[in-house]
């Protein structure tokens, strides 16, 4: 008996170090690149009015050329992420990047396999 609840001790022990210890975690995002757009769309919201001033400065051609170059550099300084450029739709249930439809923000498939069942409102499949 007393071997048993060694054995099962020891089971148990070799568990939790095969795993670390760590469950699955579930998040409200799909998967690791929805993740990355999110926080792009952070680093973007962070810094929107700075870059808009920034790139004001940089594209005005009334300005000395010296001044402008100091913008240039400023926005080398900035995150790579703070730029609207690197933000991508993504489908909210599956995280598909593209077949987008902006509207409900789901992909295309998604979003015919809901009209068909009638989960989406004021969507009606055409028949004739």
């Amino acid at each position: 008996m007393n071997s048993l609840l060694r054995l099962g001790s020891y089971v148990c022990q070799s568990v939790q170090i095969a795993g670390c210890g760590l469950q699955q975690v579930r998040t409200k995002y799909a998967d690791w690149r929805m993740i990355r757009d999110v926080k792009r769309r952070k680093c973007v919201s962070e810094h929107a009015k700075e870059r808009l001033r920034v790139n004001s400065l940089r594209k005005n051609d009334i300005l000395p050329i010296e001044l402008r170059e100091v913008a240039d550099a400023e926005i080398a300084a900035f995150p790579r992420d703070s730029s609207l450029v690197r933000v991508r739709e993504r489908c909210a249930l599956t995280s598909r990047p593209r077949g987008v439809v902006h509207k409900y923000r789901l992909s295309r498939i998604v979003w015919r396999h809901l009209a068909d069942y009638n989960k989406l409102s004021g969507v009606q499949r055409a028949m004739w």
